[in-house]
């Protein structure tokens, strides 16, 4: 084994694509699962165990936080959902490493906008402005 073992990709930098443009940059993401619904029927005569089948495979939202865009796509997006105009798209969440290369994409498949938070505002801090943003959607796209 030579040189300096590699370090491990650090979950620091994320970046959402829609339609495989840039929309915005977010720190910390989460609902990256699926489970599978476990399903349990009686055979008839069999008292001491249950058939356990797989079911549906559900899936959370998934959560963005801590982002920042100069984009308006996004909360354009959430404003036509709220109106009633559901266009759900193909989106991809990358992580990126230290250097801003892509390390890992997930994409999603049917999402749509469901929550909403605009940044905290106060004069007197000196704080980042940072928005999160809630997305349902219908699973891993391959």
């Amino acid at each position: 084994m030579s040189g300096r073992p590699k370090d491990p990709v650090l979950a620091f930098n994320f970046r959402l694509e829609i339609k495989g443009v840039f929309e915005a940059g977010f720190s910390e993401v989460s609902g990256l699962q699926a489970e599978i619904e476990v399903q349990e029927f009686r055979e008839g005569g069999v008292n001491d165990s249950m058939l356990k089948f797989a079911g549906p495979v559900k899936f959370p939202s998934l959560v963005l936080k801590n982002g920042i865009t100069d984009s308006t796509t996004l909360w354009a997006w959430y404003q036509d959902v709220m109106r009633g105009k559901f266009e759900r798209k193909q989106l991809d969440v990358v992580l990126l490493d230290e250097a801003g290369e892509e390390k890992r994409r997930w994409k999603f498949k049917r999402a749509y906008p469901v929550k909403w938070n605009g940044p905290g505002l106060k004069a007197t801090s000196s704080e980042v402005a940072l928005e999160s943003l809630e997305l349902a959607h219908e699973g891993f796209a391959p």
